[in-house]
């Protein structure tokens, strides 16, 4: 393998979603950097990969990012992939990534699951322009946030929890108004994928009436 660093899309949920090309790159890299080292060891032993692992997450990514860029520099092929999605989307990636084109280190991404386009492609919104928000601030900022997004135009995406959707839906109708839609999206390519359209207000209240748990896409259109 090249000396280099390799980002690899795995499965949001099925399996059957993982490329040919990401199996053969992490069979033959020479260590894989995993953001849960337990979640992707289930992975890799589905599909028999046995390449050193390492951890690397949002707690220890800026104290490793100088020894992995040196360690590709000496000549080794390192593949960095996350719990699920694409690394760097809402994971840890970007550090790393800048920091090995600032060395002059090569990447390469692979084409790969990701969990806001078939969220975005189900909602039956505009997505011929939109922007991704990920998950807004919990705090600090998210105020001065959603007043700039309520004059945004194009479809937006936000990653939300379960636990919080509902705050964050009633933040929506308050600023956004309660008759935008939107469409919400949960446990995309699992066994219980549902996606749910409406208004804010509708939605509001299905959620408040149903019990809900997974991963969660909120899509919402823009002001029109």
């Amino acid at each position: 393998m090249d000396a280099k660093l390799y980002l690899v899309p795995t499965p949001i949920g099925n399996l059957e979603d993982m490329t040919f090309r990401a199996v053969r790159i992490l069979k033959e890299v020479d260590l894989i950097l995993a953001e849960d080292t337990r979640t992707s060891g289930k992975l890799l032993k589905h599909f028999d990969v046995q390449t050193q692992m390492m951890s690397h997450h949002m707690h220890n990514e800026h104290k490793m990012v100088a020894r992995i860029v040196e360690r590709i520099q000496n000549g080794e092929s390192v593949a960095l992939i996350s719990d699920a999605g694409t690394p760097a989307i809402s994971d840890p990636g970007f550090l790393l990534s800048r920091s090995c084109v600032q060395a002059g280190v090569e990447i390469e991404c692979l084409p790969g699951a990701t969990a806001f386009v078939p969220a975005l492609v189900n909602s039956a919104l505009p997505n011929d322009k939109f922007v991704f928000e990920g998950f807004l601030p919990v705090k600090k900022g998210r105020q001065t946030r959603l007043f700039l997004l309520a004059e945004e135009t194009r479809t937006m995406i936000f990653y939300e929890s379960p636990h919080k959707l509902i705050k964050t839906l009633t933040h929506f109708a308050e600023y956004f108004g309660a008759d935008r839609q939107i469409s919400v999206s949960r446990e995309l390519t699992k066994l219980f994928e549902e996606t749910k359209r409406g208004t804010i207000n509708e939605l509001i209240k299905h959620f408040t009436e149903n019990t809900l748990k997974g991963e969660i896409v909120v899509i919402v259109d823009g002001k029109k």
